[in-house]
């Protein structure tokens, strides 16, 4: 794959400082180094110590990256709420695993989406994952479709530049119309799976609006939030949820009640926003509650 780029400065500048400001990591620049990319001004080959000049036309051409035979391709159909030659954006259901692990080595969502790549005749056949959702999330998970991609969105994940909304379901009836939870997220002792807010976990930013409240049923009372994350743990809203007394419905792991038959969490990744370099615009993903949160958000109707 190829990208490039005109460097309009009046003073010469250094290959690598010019590509590092487009973007290239310097793990990319040791992947063209070692596995067969290369570097160009103007066609021709060159050096990142070399200089470019005001005018001239750099290129970076990434090797092709032909797939881990590990990951076995799974040919079952996914929901793509946006796809180009560099993201693709899935609505990812329920009960499917984001990547591989020893749970699930056949049916998670990258196996979906290699076997996506391969109906489509892609070149490049590794799945980047940029953002995932817990097994029992539901919504929007962004993938990278080269490695120049990921390491752009990767650097924006870093910058806390990647906008985030979900729709939760907490049980009980949240007092206030909009909150902050900041408090450090880490690993529960003794625990693989859960975390826990302690005082030497890593920072963790969670911010809500109350959208309704249902207070109808005095033996279900809950509240549908909208749910903004400014930081990335694993769990991070549900452990957040729960430790101001009020964890999600259906989130049995972290103490939240089973009501309405809902049979995992109630957490959907409804909406997203990132800057896409390729097009310079703002992308705008979104996508509609599955029908069991709908069925939540219906229940005083």
């Amino acid at each position: 794959m190829k990208f490039s780029w005109t460097y309009e400065g009046d003073e010469d500048r250094k290959v690598r400082s010019f590509l590092q400001s487009h973007g290239v990591s310097h793990r990319m620049f040791s992947q063209m180094k070692h596995n067969g990319g290369a570097i160009l001004v103007n066609d021709k080959q060159v050096y990142t110590s070399d200089y470019i000049k005001k005018g001239d036309v750099a290129t970076i051409i990434m090797p092709v990256e032909q797939g881990n035979d590990l990951v076995v391709p799974d040919f079952d159909p996914i929901q793509v709420i946006y796809e180009d030659d560099h993201f693709l954006a899935v609505d990812k259901p329920y009960g499917v695993t984001t990547v591989p692990g020893h749970a699930d080595r056949l049916h998670t969502l990258v196996n979906k989406v290699k076997g996506h790549l391969i109906d489509e005749e892609a070149e490049d056949l590794v799945p980047h994952v940029v953002t995932r959702l817990d097994r029992d999330t539901s919504g929007i998970v962004l993938l990278a479709k080269h490695r120049f991609a990921h390491a752009v969105l990767d650097q924006q994940l870093q910058d806390h530049s990647v906008e985030k909304f979900y729709t939760a379901y907490v049980s009980g009836i949240l007092p206030d119309d909009h909150g902050i939870i900041e408090a450090p997220i880490g690993r529960l002792e003794g625990d693989f799976i859960k975390r826990t807010v302690t005082e030497d976990g890593k920072p963790s930013k969670t911010e809500y609006w109350v959208e309704q409240r249902y207070e109808k049923d005095p033996e279900h009372p809950m509240t549908r939030v909208k749910v903004q994350l400014h930081t990335g743990r694993t769990h991070q809203i549900r452990v957040h949820f729960k430790h101001i007394g009020f964890p999600l419905v259906g989130d049995d792991l972290y103490g939240g009640p089973l009501w309405y038959g809902l049979k995992r969490q109630a957490l959907h990744a409804y909406q997203m926003a990132f800057y896409d370099p390729f097009a310079e615009e703002t992308r705008h993903l979104q996508t509609d509650l599955p029908e069991d949160l709908v069925a939540l958000k219906g229940v005083e109707d």
